[in-house]
């Protein structure tokens, strides 16, 4: 049911946002890339706050030149980032190492209305993403 929903809003956005002519052809290429894949998972409660690295996937391969929007909601709800944010080798994936704390909700925007830095070889900005998470209380 969740995996439908963010599909049919994607699905509105980018009918909105991207209208296209007749004569134009849809293809992956002229549409924006958009989230694929994030470690940790979107919505899952139990992550062990002794993950060290958070990462994104994109649908596309992106540019990889400090190239990145990893966008704060809020200081509280963001994670400590421990080193640098960089592309993988497959030009898809950007991670961060990070430390979390126990039993904390984190939330970071991959992109954002105004943060576009995610984009893919040919300029377009991925569509904003919403990665929230909660890590497990120690006890």
């Amino acid at each position: 049911m969740k995996k439908s929903a963010v599909f049919l809003t994607v699905l509105i956005f980018l009918t909105l946002t991207f209208s296209l002519t007749s004569q134009d052809v849809l293809t992956v290429e002229n549409m924006p890339p958009v989230v694929v894949k994030t470690v940790p998972e979107a919505g899952d409660t139990g992550v062990d706050p002794g993950l060290q690295e958070i990462s994104v996937t994109f649908s596309k391969d992106m540019m990889t030149q400090d190239m990145w929007s990893w966008v704060m909601i809020s200081r509280d709800s963001f994670p400590e980032i421990t080193g640098d944010i960089k592309f993988l080798e497959d030009k898809r994936t950007c991670t961060a190492r990070v430390r979390l704390e126990p039993g904390k909700t984190y939330a970071i925007w991959f992109n954002s209305e105004k943060m576009e830095g995610f984009r893919d070889t040919s300029s377009l900005p991925a569509i904003p993403y919403l990665l929230v998470f909660q890590t497990k209380s120690v006890n």
